[in-house]
């Protein structure tokens, strides 16, 4: 589970299920008015009220309904997203959203049919109301799909202090290996030339200095310039197979940290940690490292 890929509607979510349980705990009605004239005839009653806890049907269908959507939206965003999993043919998340809804509707025609409503169903209708109505709007609002917590911003080492975690990582020291015939490195003596002289740059005399190896040369579509990056999405991402085909191959997730390999005009080539490459379309916003 990635806690980073929850959103700020997500944590409206989880606050009004917090809110719906400590209202399960208050009464559920209010007692009559004993005041003046009427005092005498609430003496011998024992007016005190219930909670949720005591009323099983109202604690299942409203209460709990609502605890067990929050519950299940908030894993199913938090799971990876490339076999969704599915309830009665709805996505983890649409089940959750429906529980929500569930429970405010239930809420509202209880509330209305109690002559006398205590702070149990009062608070509880308001935080039902907010717990379904963050659910509903969380995919709609962009407001709502920012991320709840922010991607780790990378810490620069200093120079030479502790394990190199690879070129192109946030924070490393960006070292590329200057081999033979690459631009800028060593370059080895030809036979039968001087110990010292540059071989010549038409890559006659033996070898083709200056033409860079297979491996270093950019990928077709790329820019010449382009170096490998990471980088942090602001919002979850579909990642779609090299092949352009129309299905998702995996999902980025905020506050993960991800390579760009390539580019391909407006779009990058990333890669997961688990060695998997796709196009990424939608390249706004990201954070890079």
């Amino acid at each position: 589970m990635n806690i980073r890929s929850l959103t700020r509607g997500d944590g409206v979510v989880i606050g009004a299920a917090v809110l719906l349980f400590i209202a399960s705990f208050l009464a559920l009605t209010g007692g009559p008015d004993c005041s003046g004239a009427l005092a005498k005839y609430c003496e011998a009653q024992d007016y005190s009220s219930i909670n949720a806890w005591e009323s099983l049907n109202t604690l299942m269908s409203v209460y709990l309904a609502g605890v067990i959507g929050a519950a299940v939206i908030i894993v199913s965003r938090a799971l990876p997203q490339q076999q969704p999993r599915k309830v009665a043919g709805l996505d983890l998340a649409q089940f959750g959203v429906a529980l929500t809804v569930f429970a405010a509707w239930t809420a509202l025609w209880t509330i209305i049919s109690v002559p006398s409503a205590g702070a149990g169903l009062i608070i509880g209708l308001i935080a039902a109301l907010i717990l379904a109505g963050g659910a509903v709007a969380t995919p709609l609002v962009p407001a709502l799909k920012i991320a709840l917590l922010g991607a780790p911003k990378p810490q620069a080492a200093p120079y030479g202090a502790g394990p190199n975690p690879g070129y192109g990582y946030p924070g490393a020291q960006q070292q590329a290996s200057h081999g033979y015939g690459y631009p800028g490195g060593q370059q080895q003596p030809q036979p039968g030339q001087p110990y010292g002289q540059q071989p010549p740059a038409d890559g006659t005399a033996g070898g083709q200095a200056g033409v860079a190896p297979a491996g270093a040369a950019p990928a077709a579509g790329a820019p010449a310039d382009f170096a490998p990056f990471w980088f942090a999405v602001p919002v979850a991402r579909p990642l779609y197979g090299e092949d352009g085909s129309p299905a998702p191959i995996a999902e980025l997730a905020p506050g993960t940290w991800y390579l760009a390999v390539e580019q391909r005009g407006q779009a990058l080539i990333a890669q997961t940690q688990d060695g998997r490459r796709g196009v990424l379309q939608d390249t706004t916003g990201i954070q890079r490292g």
